[in-house]
């Protein structure tokens, strides 16, 4: 299995250049033992490639294919994202390769856990995992900050950061994931949207614990001024709940499912609790 920058070897790979495309790793054909909860595809040389189906993907279909995610296609500007944190060494993010015979990125495969069901990320909130998280945003941010890639922005925002976004290994955050929607922004933004997602701000919180988490986040940080921290987590339940429903209505079917799922409603619970915990939490930030 690879970690972030690792490059898998074999004549069927060959490193990628922004654009280039890659051969997928051949692993027998149907009938190979262990091959009953794969799909099959043909590869190139003749072969067949296994795809497994990587739970937890609510908008968008991710296989693994041996020592790689196949995924639908980014945007240039992730690509090259994506491809500049690789060239820096970071491991917290997985490695651009190229994109395969069906135009789907091919990324490095990160081994770890990724809790994607809600029940299981509660076992996550500990203090070290928060100021894992938030430790592994900053170096993003600070290899991000004055670049290119942040041109309109402070730094470059994830924008979707969550616990199933992210890979685990002994319950510490090791890796980010999915980073569709990556973007210049605030740094705020998206240390605001670790203390939503991560700390678990919304129904069945006890208001004092997670004040005292989303303070944890902000100096784990190093987050300077906090004084809209809290605002720009309502601002993010928000824009999250609006704009599943707009696109949704829209006929998004990615979004309609969610919509379907009940995401717009608990989104909106989320943003009503802490809405009501504002000051609770601001005090703790004081």
């Amino acid at each position: 299995m690879l970690a972030a920058g690792a490059t898998p070897a074999g004549p069927a790979f060959r490193p990628a250049a922004a654009g280039a495309v890659v051969a997928a790793p051949v692993h027998g054909g149907p009938g190979t033992p262990g091959a009953s909860a794969a799909a099959w595809s043909g590869g190139w040389q003749g072969g067949f490639v296994a795809e497994d189906l990587l739970a937890g993907g609510s908008v968008s279909a991710v296989v693994r294919v041996g020592d790689t995610v196949r995924r639908p296609a980014a945007s240039p500007f992730v690509r090259r994202v994506l491809i500049y944190l690789g060239e820096r060494g970071w491991a917290g993010a997985p490695r651009w390769l190229g994109v395969d015979e069906r135009g789907r990125d091919v990324l490095s495969y990160l081994d770890g856990d990724v809790p994607w069901q809600r029940e299981r990320q509660p076992a996550m909130r500990t203090d070290a995992a928060l100021a894992g998280i938030a430790t592994l945003v900053r170096e993003l941010h600070d290899l991000t900050a004055g670049t290119e890639l942040a041109e309109g922005g402070e730094v470059v925002c994830h924008n979707d950061l969550s616990p199933r976004n992210t890979v685990y290994r002994d319950l510490l955050p090791v890796a980010i994931l999915d980073w569709d929607i990556a973007a210049p922004g605030r740094r705020l933004h998206d240390v605001a949207h670790v203390c939503w997602q991560f700390v678990g701000l919304g129904p069945g919180a006890d208001p004092h614990r997670a004040g005292r988490q989303v303070r944890l986040v902000a100096e784990a940080y190093g987050l300077g001024e906090r004084g809209e921290l809290v605002d720009t987590v309502l601002w993010w339940q928000e824009r999250c709940w609006r704009g599943i429903a707009a696109k949704a209505a829209a006929g998004d079917p990615a979004m309609s499912r969610l919509r379907d799922g009940g995401a717009v409603e608990a989104v909106r619970a989320d943003q009503d609790w802490t809405a009501t915990h504002h000051d609770v939490l601001e005090r703790a930030l004081r």
